[in-house]
């Protein structure tokens, strides 16, 4: 058989028949995907607790599922729909893609593993690399960042494979909050662990059903305390930590606790302890 044939039988005939099917089905994929996400991001930033993450958590599961129906439709249309032709077909892509497009590929092939696996969702907040923030987006090559000096970072999926993600609510609605205090070794350790517990219980961002820890850790220089805990919604974190750091200070100063006077490499290492 001859190239001509063997081409004729990999693929079908094009009819306007066939092209008017073709422009449907990915017209109606790209409108179903554009629809479903924002249908979806509306719906959820009406919602709250855990319903709001799950119903994000759906956004890319969706985009997902359209793109491989329509595949499945468009696919066969153009090409004979035998295994061979398919083999054929998957491996020359797969050939061309992979020596012209090795990271773009990757970075899609991670966001299906993110669709499936989910290390982050819409809502989430999370830290790649030197990047914190609210995952606002979840596309297939990338996820969309929004950090709290507003800025929005789109880092590739490929990251998922050689980089630690560290993901504050992973989907749900507590997120460890950290307030530090820095203090004078001459006081009275009880007293300020109970003092700081108080601050903690009578702010109106705290979310009551998750536990309170004061960690008080001695240094060289003086005593570090930590007040952990959980506000009501993790987009509260900063306004949580300011209303802890601020009334705890004023309590402290009330009472003649003073603060430690660190010297520089000590404040270098209060600074990472407060990043851990």
């Amino acid at each position: 058989m001859d190239d001509q044939g063997q081409y004729a039988k990999l693929f079908n005939e094009l009819d306007s028949q066939a092209l008017i099917t073709l422009g449907i089905v990915v017209g109606s994929a790209i409108v179903l995907i554009i629809a479903s996400q924002r249908g979806l991001n509306w719906l959820a930033n009406r919602l709250h607790g855990q319903v709001r993450f799950r119903v994000f958590a759906l956004v890319p599961l969706t985009r997902l599922i359209i793109l491989i129906v329509a595949l499945a439709i468009a696919v066969p249309i153009i090409v004979e729909p035998s295994l061979r032709n398919m083999v054929t077909l998957l491996g020359a892509i797969g050939l061309a893609i992979g020596f012209a497009m090795k990271d773009y590929v990757s970075s899609l092939i991670a966001g299906v593993v993110s669709a499936v696996e989910l290390p982050y969702r819409p809502g989430d907040w999370v830290r790649i690399e030197d990047t914190y923030g609210e995952v606002k987006h979840v596309g297939m090559r990338t996820v969309e960042v929004q950090t709290p000096d507003d800025d929005l970072v789109a880092v590739p999926h490929l990251k998922l494979w050689d980089t630690a993600i560290y993901n504050a609510n992973n989907g749900g609605t507590s997120l460890q909050c950290v307030a530090s205090f820095y203090l004078h070794p001459e006081h009275e350790a009880g007293w300020v662990r109970k003092a700081l517990r108080d601050v903690a219980l009578t702010s109106a961002y705290l979310k009551f059903d998750e536990p309170i820890i004061v960690v008080a850790e001695e240094k060289p220089w003086g005593t570090h305390y930590r007040i952990r805990a959980y506000p009501v919604d993790p987009r509260q974190q900063f306004l949580f930590i300011t209303d802890l750091t601020v009334r705890g200070k004023a309590v402290l100063s009330e009472a003649g606790v003073t603060p430690a006077l660190l010297p520089p490499d000590a404040a270098l290492d209060a600074h990472g302890a407060e990043n851990r």
